[in-house]
């Protein structure tokens, strides 16, 4: 009996973990030396509270960060929320409690924000987006006041793969308001090109291991020093007492293998995954006219992995639906918001009617993805998509 073909186009959701990673991981998992706890004194935790200083040190030298500036928390979201709460309590006391944003961020900034604002009582800025979902610098200064604590924008976005230049954003910031600190949310591009916490000019980061062939439920905060922050989680000194709970250090290993496996495939890959998704877009364009591409235009403004077309008359979750049971799975935008049948956010504030942004599919390609796969992926979507306009 022939195995049906699958073919899995929704890596800037997550990526399968790298072979190496899970071998990095496995001594940590098992019942003999490395299940120790890394804040007990004995052998049994110094020798994992080293394996996690180690991967601490690899992540910092991937953001040219000081490992004391590395926090590890459950993921990107966790992180996101540390960044801004962790700000914004610590400063309003201060009198700076507004938060400067785009509305194109992931809902774990948008919602932590709508926390913020609705139960916490801070002030909140949403910034509107160009036609091509970037945000210009000058907008973001022009929104900064006297009360401004921190600005948070997105370094890559995960649904439309547009680059924010968060270097000129950063500068803009400063030179408005040098008492205003900038985050951005790197979880998307640390897989598709280096990043220099200095080059970008920020004081917080965000990244995440399952996105970079690592594994699910650990990422880090990076933390310029002497920034101002609180922690939201209490009960332990755990992370130099700012995230408190034990360490997940299987994770933690694996996150370090995989940040040090990055130079070894992240520029190839991404020059590869470029003209393969121009060479897919071009296929769909010419079998399907009338598809939109959504997004930037300029290639060096747009993530290489990322591709989000609109297919007028067709709708969206019918597509995904119908497209897996063919054996392509894409989504429709960020996983975390994957529930909802509600129109994209981020394809609405780049002006979209209600219908386009409802026919839209995000395709995301990885390590996985080769030129032989596109004829496949164009016959089932050509197919998915007429059924779909029936």
């Amino acid at each position: 009996m022939t195995t049906p073909r699958r073919l899995y186009l929704d890596y800037a959701a997550t990526t399968p973990i790298d072979s190496r990673v899970r071998e990095a991981m496995l001594p940590y998992l098992g019942d003999t030396d490395g299940f120790g706890n890394p804040s007990s004194v004995h052998r049994f935790g110094s020798d994992v509270r080293r394996a996690v200083d180690c991967a601490r040190d690899v992540i910092a030298g991937t953001l040219n960060a000081d490992a004391s500036e590395i926090y590890f928390t459950s993921g990107g979201t966790e992180s996101d929320n540390t960044a801004l709460l962790g700000v914004l309590l610590a400063r309003r006391e201060r009198g700076r409690d507004h938060l400067v944003t785009v509305q194109t961020e992931h809902h774990a900034v948008l919602d932590c924000a709508k926390f913020a604002q609705e139960m916490l009582g801070f002030s909140v800025t949403y910034l509107p987006v160009e036609p091509d979902g970037t945000v210009l610098p000058e907008a973001v200064a022009d929104a900064i006041t006297e009360r401004s604590a921190l600005v948070s924008v997105m370094h890559g976005n995960i649904e439309i793969g547009a680059i924010y230049d968060i270097a000129a954003i950063s500068r803009a910031v400063k030179t408005k308001n040098a008492g205003v600190y900038t985050h951005t949310d790197a979880v998307q591009t640390l897989g598709a090109m280096p990043l220099d916490v200095d080059a970008l000019g920020v004081d917080l980061l965000t990244v995440s291991a399952h996105k970079i062939y690592g594994p699910k439920g650990t990422g880090a905060l990076y933390v310029r020093r002497g920034v101002k922050w609180s922690p939201l989680l209490h009960g332990g000194q755990q992370e130099r007492e700012k995230r408190a709970g034990t360490e997940n250090a299987p994770a933690i290993i694996g996150f370090g293998t995989a940040a040090e496996l990055l130079p070894s495939w992240r520029d190839t890959e991404a020059v590869r995954l470029s003209v393969l998704r121009e060479r897919f877009v071009q296929g769909v364009l010419e079998r399907l006219p009338g598809t939109v591409r959504n997004g930037p235009i300029d290639a060096h403004r747009r993530l290489p992995h990322i591709a989000n077309l609109s297919f007028p008359g067709a709708d969206g979750e019918t597509l995904l639906l119908s497209l897996d049971l063919r054996g392509v799975a894409v989504s429709s935008g960020s996983a975390c918001a994957s529930g909802s049948i509600d129109p994209s956010h981020v394809l609405l504030a780049l002006g979209l009617p209600p219908d386009l942004a409802g026919s839209a599919v995000r395709f995301s390609f990885g390590r996985g993805t080769s030129e032989n796969d596109l004829p496949f992926l164009w016959e089932a979507l050509v197919d998915c998509v007429s059924a779909s306009r029936v």
